[in-house]
């Protein structure tokens, strides 16, 4: 939010200085009119920059629901408001061991699993949430893998990606931390016959 300020403040500064609100009556309202109008667009614009990020799907890790080459706007203001639920699709910053592992700083999108104080477990192709089995329409498949009962820290979550046997997540590296969170997967803007809200979907998984 304080960079949404801070871009606020500059363009304001720039384009409209104090004396500009007192329109005297020699100005011409309709020029007046204008330059307000592609102000307020100019302040728009910016917000939505800072707002929403794209990103580009690079791997096969969240199939069915995400195919490589989609494109995400990535919401960046929700969590700022409130907290990641279960189901959201997440763009965030690996953690630094695997960024070392991988040499590489990509964002990962994963969704989200568990969430803080929650006992987590993965046993015989079923997730379980404090001892209840996870009801998961979205997966490619059931895992085929085990993660022994652990609770999730304060201010961390556990991601996993719908395509849970071809995915590098938490069932490999462990919680995500909050601040490595870039924002939340809102719209697929491409390919044009795939071209919807993200936010459905992950309403139906919670």
């Amino acid at each position: 939010m304080v960079e949404i300020r801070n871009i606020f403040v500059k363009i304001i500064t720039k384009f409209m200085p104090v004396q500009s609100f007192r329109v005297s009556k020699s100005q011409n309202p309709w020029a007046e009119g204008s330059r307000l109008l592609g102000i307020t667009l100019l302040i728009g614009f910016g917000i939505r920059i800072t707002a929403e990020q794209c990103y580009l799907i690079p791997s096969t890790s969240m199939k069915p629901t995400l195919q490589i080459d989609d494109r995400l706007f990535v919401d960046k203001i929700s969590y700022h408001i409130g907290n990641p639920q279960r189901g959201d699709i997440i763009v965030f910053t690996p953690p630094e061991a695997v960024i070392q592992e991988e040499h590489s700083r990509d964002a990962y999108v994963k969704r989200v699993i568990g969430l803080p104080g929650e006992k987590v477990e993965v046993n015989n192709g079923i997730v379980y949430i404090n001892d209840q089995p996870l009801i998961e329409h979205y997966i490619a498949e059931p895992p085929e893998y085990i993660l022994a009962a652990a609770i999730v820290p304060p201010n961390s979550y556990l991601v996993l990606g719908d395509n849970r046997n071809r995915s590098y997540d938490s069932h490999a590296w462990g919680f995500i931390s909050r601040d490595r969170i870039i924002g939340k997967a809102a719209v697929r803007f491409w390919p044009p016959y795939r071209v919807g809200s993200l936010y459905a979907e992950t309403a139906s998984s919670n």
